[in-house]
């Protein structure tokens, strides 16, 4: 029996592609991005793909009709950049997606799932966002759910990506409370797991550098640094702390991410959303990271088509929650409906 899935911000469908290797079927996905739903339906990943701002959305037709909803409301509005950009105001205050958590519960109230499961930035446990982490636990009471929440690292599931995520899962009362499925990997390969899947495992194949890649220059003015750093490292090789005998660079003077190289012996930093000339990670052997390999660091498949040019496609990766991973929430999601 195939479970049924409602996608809410779905992005070009990480969580929706995960939940369908588990098992389950998408009833209904939507987006606010045309490129984004343009990729979902090329992928068939829904039955209905409707793309509208969720507020426009009426999701009582659903009523008890949903095994699972699933959904990241946008991560802006609490992501660790947001803390240096004091002119912006974060959580429920933020202009362009301050809506998007109460609009999420808005969808729960009216569709009455058994099951929720809600992603966003690690950010979203600061004590910064204390309101909307207390409307979360506040809604869920209120609607009937037990809760169960941490932040995960992707790697530890067999991700090759250190990537940290907030994972809140609610069960309608009466069917048990979510326990987290066990983590099967670590950085060491201790306590019965795999050791992390590195850069280097699945990325091998794409070693060889084009013609094309030849004439970029990532790093844009730094490139001649980029060329010096060692894999693995970024712009804090250069500096007095790390011991470079002529400093360029003042400590934690640039984002972490500035001139930030891959080293093939683990598993990549987080890939970002957009697209950046000097913000990382790059490739080991000084190049951009293409689509088709940061779709292996999300561990899409190889045949995942993505809609719309490089960047809108890179935007689209980078946003989305890597395939694994919820496949193995979705996993143990299935052994309480």
């Amino acid at each position: 029996m195939k479970y049924s899935v409602l996608s809410l911000f779905s992005g070009c469908g990480g969580l929706d592609l995960g939940f369908k290797k588990a098992g389950f079927h998408t009833v209904f996905a939507t987006d606010v991005w045309d490129i984004a739903c343009d990729t979902l339906k090329e992928n068939n990943a829904a039955d209905e793909v409707v793309c509208e701002d969720i507020r426009n959305v009426d999701f009582t037709r659903f009523h008890n009709s949903v095994d699972v909803v699933i959904g990241g409301p946008p991560c802006p509005p609490y992501s660790q950049t947001r803390h240096y950009l004091t002119e912006k105001k974060g959580g429920f205050e933020d202009e362009k997606a301050g809506f998007a958590v109460p609009e999420y519960f808005r969808a729960i109230k009216e569709i009455n799932p058994k099951v929720f499961m809600f992603e966003n930035v690690d950010g979203f446990t600061f004590k910064t966002y204390q309101e909307p982490m207390a409307f979360l636990k506040e809604q869920a009471e209120r609607m009937g759910y037990n809760i169960t929440y941490k932040v995960i690292n992707a790697a530890n599931y067999g991700v090759p990506q250190t990537r940290k995520r907030f994972i809140c899962v609610g069960l309608k009362k009466g069917i048990g409370e979510f326990v987290f499925p066990q983590e099967t990997h670590s950085e060491k390969g201790t306590n019965n797991t795999h050791k992390w899947v590195t850069c280097g495992e699945v990325l091998s194949d794409f070693d060889n550098i084009t013609e094309e890649e030849k004439k970029q220059r990532p790093g844009s003015k730094d490139y001649d640094l980029l060329v010096g750093i060692p894999p693995g490292k970024n712009y804090l090789y250069y500096t007095e702390h790390e011991g470079y005998p002529d400093p360029i660079f003042k400590w934690k003077s640039r984002y972490w991410t500035f001139l930030l190289k891959l080293t093939p012996n683990r598993p990549s930093w987080t890939i970002q959303a957009s697209f950046s000339n000097n913000q990382g990670p790059f490739h080991w052997k000084n190049r951009f990271l293409r689509i088709s390999e940061i779709k292996r660091l999300q561990t899409f498949d190889d045949d995942y088509k993505l809609c719309g040019d490089m960047k809108e496609q890179w935007r689209q990766v980078g946003n989305a929650v890597p395939a694994k991973l919820a496949e193995e929430i979705a996993k143990e999601i299935k052994k309480y409906i």
